[in-house]
């Protein structure tokens, strides 16, 4: 394989793996969105219902507080192949 070759296959590589970091950054954001509004809408209900909801609404804290420090990752990540893609 040519330098050429190699310096295309690389740039392809990177192209795809910065869109598939984006949409994993979306993923989360996504989920993040729907835990956040499933804890609003449960912290809406009569007293009887949240402490019949306490065990869900605990997980659901758990998964929220994960897929925020999981994006964070992702973000970083997303920022290393966003310089290799666009050098300054």
């Amino acid at each position: 394989m040519t330098e050429k070759a190699l310096f295309q296959a690389r740039a392809d590589i990177l192209a795809s793996a910065l869109e598939a970091r984006k949409q994993e950054v979306m993923h989360y954001q996504i989920n993040i969105d729907n835990y956040t509004l499933a804890l609003e809408r449960i912290a809406l209900l009569n007293p009887d219902e949240r402490a019949e909801l306490s065990d869900f609404a605990d997980q659901l804290r758990g998964l929220l507080a994960s897929e925020k420090l999981e994006q964070k990752k992702s973000l970083i990540m997303l920022e290393v192949l966003k310089a290799q893609v666009e050098p300054a």
